[in-house]
């Protein structure tokens, strides 16, 4: 009885009360401040920046509360160097603020590969396929004596360049392959064949005796 009597007590009522109200405003201050750390419900479209100069689309982005990040470079002869190839997120998409905007730098030289083994290594057509799988442009083929559609050697800019050197991805390789020629000089073959007709025919008589 004294434990009901205590329970009804105005003073208990009193601090149940004062305590669901302090969880309640608990609950509604860490409601709101993830709100405000999410930023949720605001969002911003992001803008266009491919083709301006690097510094005026960090100017943009960051006016936007919009962090730009440079994540790559590339090279297009057309653009000068340090204009914005690409972005990530394109324009148009609606993020957050805060968000990275990825971006693809323009460079002032074109990049280079190393050249792969295919000289004496390979045919010309599985030269050409692992060239261009790599991303090289290749130009005429230029034949020398050897088995046919083999590849001798590898050229760029006129000169001779080997395995593991690195040229640039925009001069085109040309490819000596060979084009089935013998060795042997023909000029002298026909000339040897011409003194063997030109033989009076009782040497030739002489020789069958």
């Amino acid at each position: 009885m004294d434990f009901l009597k205590k329970l009804r007590a105005p003073i208990v009522w009193g601090n149940l009360l004062a305590m669901v109200l302090v969880v309640a405003a608990l609950v509604v201050a860490v409601l709101k401040g993830m709100s405000a750390y999410t930023h949720h419900g605001e969002y911003i479209e992001v803008p266009s920046v491919v083709g301006e100069m690097e510094g005026d689309a960090r100017y943009a982005l960051e006016g936007l509360e919009l962090r730009a990040v440079v994540a790559d470079s590339g090279y297009n002869a057309k653009k000068p160097a340090g204009c914005i190839l690409e972005q990530m997120p394109a324009a148009g998409r609606k993020v957050k603020s805060g968000r990275e905007i990825y971006l693809t730098v323009n460079t002032d030289h074109s990049p280079t590969l190393a050249v792969p083994d295919i000289a004496d290594n390979s045919s010309l057509r599985e030269a050409q396929a692992r060239l261009k799988a790599l991303g090289f442009k290749l130009g005429s083929v230029e034949y020398v004596p050897g088995d046919k559609d083999w590849v001798y050697g590898v050229k760029s800019r006129g000169r001779n360049v080997y395995a593991g050197d690195r040229v640039p991805v925009d001069v085109p390789l040309v490819l000596q392959v060979g084009n089935s020629s013998s060795e042997y000089d023909y000029d002298e073959l026909d000339d040897l064949e011409e003194d063997s007709s030109d033989m009076p025919a009782e040497g030739l008589d002489e020789e069958q005796d």
